[in-house]
């Protein structure tokens, strides 16, 4: 208990280090801009001091991502295995699932795409970022030019060597392998695949830790990242800034106070006033925390006292919701990525658009709960697409309130997705998952 109490307080800190970098790094570029704009000592700083050490920290997330993005999916999906004895309730589950994070995806390309937060900067300053982004980061960008499209990008989903795959930072190809693997856990006898997912869970737990190290380095990282971008853009940074938070903000609420309450009143047989009224526990706690995986005992309380929902189909669905069911994440991760391309000026078809936000959904799945863990999905993302990674330093100095709001849309999004299965189950439903709960306590 201690130990955990301790951890917090040094993330709590951690966050107000990574708001102060944010700041001075800020303030710095922008006098300099002011100041001495275009001065040669300015290029020569970001060149060979604050470009580096951004860059080194960039790379530290690069070589930890993919291991802790194949290892989470596949333990995520693996612990699904209670679909097989849930039967109706894990599909339904699933179905239920995939077509809310679908209408989260829609609503988030369209408001990106007509308010474009992001766009009408310089052309040619962006291209001299992107020409100052470092060589760690154009290694990655070059793969950029050479995205396949069509019928050829559906194909290449499906890798033929795992390992090139990983090599080549093909990161859909390596979620597909990674969900595959993970589904195999779920068809096969649990006896004789033990021993290997508690090795996938160390290799999780392992990449977790690592990033927990090097995330300590992103005050110093967020300081040169943005006393970079401030020098180079100037006051147009503040007012971009300030509509990229307004349209994240703007996205979560469509979802918050659009979707959910029509999924409640049309498919959950609940008045959403009353709902909201109800779950009000579950949403300061998610708010205050901004963990999926710390608020989940009061969801499941607020479920069982508050909801009166039958308690194993809430504790089946709230349990599997708390990693897989992350509209609120793979909503900001999409905005933020699509927000920085506009930025930098990259221009995506609606199709990369798609893949893009294929990608941030999947990479919820078992991150989501874990503070920091959007940030080396969209870093790599970033890379895929051609849009230099020092860019997410933009967004770190403003993420905490950020995180907070879309950890409450993702506790919320749980509690929504339980009371409409649970309006949706047969007697017969829910009589074989009281059995199941039985049979396993």
């Amino acid at each position: 208990m201690t130990a955990n109490t301790t951890e917090e307080k040094r993330e709590h800190r951690l966050h107000y280090w990574m708001f102060g970098g944010f700041l001075a790094g800020l303030v710095l570029g922008l006098a300099a801009y002011s100041l001495v704009g275009g001065a040669p000592w300015i290029e020569w700083v970001a060149t060979h001091v604050t470009g580096p050490i951004g860059q080194i920290f960039l790379r530290l997330l690069f070589m930890l991502v993919i291991p802790l993005l194949v290892s989470a999916l596949i333990v995520g999906v693996a612990e699904m295995g209670e679909i097989r004895a849930l039967k109706a309730i894990g599909v339904r589950t699933l179905i239920y699932t995939i077509a809310v994070s679908a209408i989260s995806v829609a609503l988030s390309i369209a408001v990106v795409n007509l308010l474009k937060p992001g766009a009408g900067v310089d052309p040619e300053t962006a291209r001299s970022l992107l020409e100052t982004s470092g060589k760690g980061a154009k290694a990655i960008v070059e793969r950029a030019g050479e995205a396949q499209t069509g019928i050829d990008s559906i194909v290449a989903i499906v890798p033929s060597n795992f390992i090139q795959a990983m090599s080549e930072n093909d990161i859909l190809a390596v979620m597909f392998f990674a969900l595959m693997f993970g589904i195999g856990f779920l068809v096969t006898d649990p006896e004789k695949t033990q021993v290997l997912r508690s090795g996938i869970e160390g290799v999780f737990e392992i990449s977790m830790k690592l990033i927990g190290i090097v995330i300590r380095m992103a005050p110093l990282a967020i300081f040169c990242f943005m006393f970079n971008l401030a020098a180079l853009f100037g006051w147009d940074l503040i007012i971009r800034l300030s509509a990229y938070v307004g349209v994240v903000l703007l996205a979560l609420g469509l979802q918050m106070f659009g979707v959910f309450p029509m999924l409640l009143a049309f498919l959950g047989h609940k008045n959403p006033l009353a709902f909201f009224r109800e779950t009000q526990e579950a949403s300061v706690m998610a708010f205050a925390t901004a963990s999926s995986n710390a608020t989940l005992p009061t969801s499941l309380r607020v479920a069982d006292e508050q909801l009166k929902l039958p308690r194993p189909i809430a504790r089946f669905v709230l349990t599997i919701g708390a990693t897989a069911n992350q509209n609120g994440t793979a909503m900001f991760e999409g905005v933020t990525v699509l927000f920085l391309a506009q930025f930098f000026g990259v221009d995506l078809t609606l199709g990369q658009q798609a893949t893009v936000m294929l990608i941030c959904i999947l990479g919820g799945i078992g991150t989501a709960g874990v503070p920091a863990g959007s940030l080396p999905v969209i870093a790599l993302i970033l890379g895929t697409i051609g849009v230099p990674p020092a860019g997410v330093g933009l967004v770190l100095g403003v993420d905490r309130l950020l995180d907070m709001c879309r950890t409450t849309l993702n506790v919320v999004g749980d509690l929504v997705a339980a009371q409409v299965i649970s309006a949706g189950a047969s007697d017969e439903d829910l009589a074989r998952a009281a059995s199941t709960r039985q049979g396993g306590a």
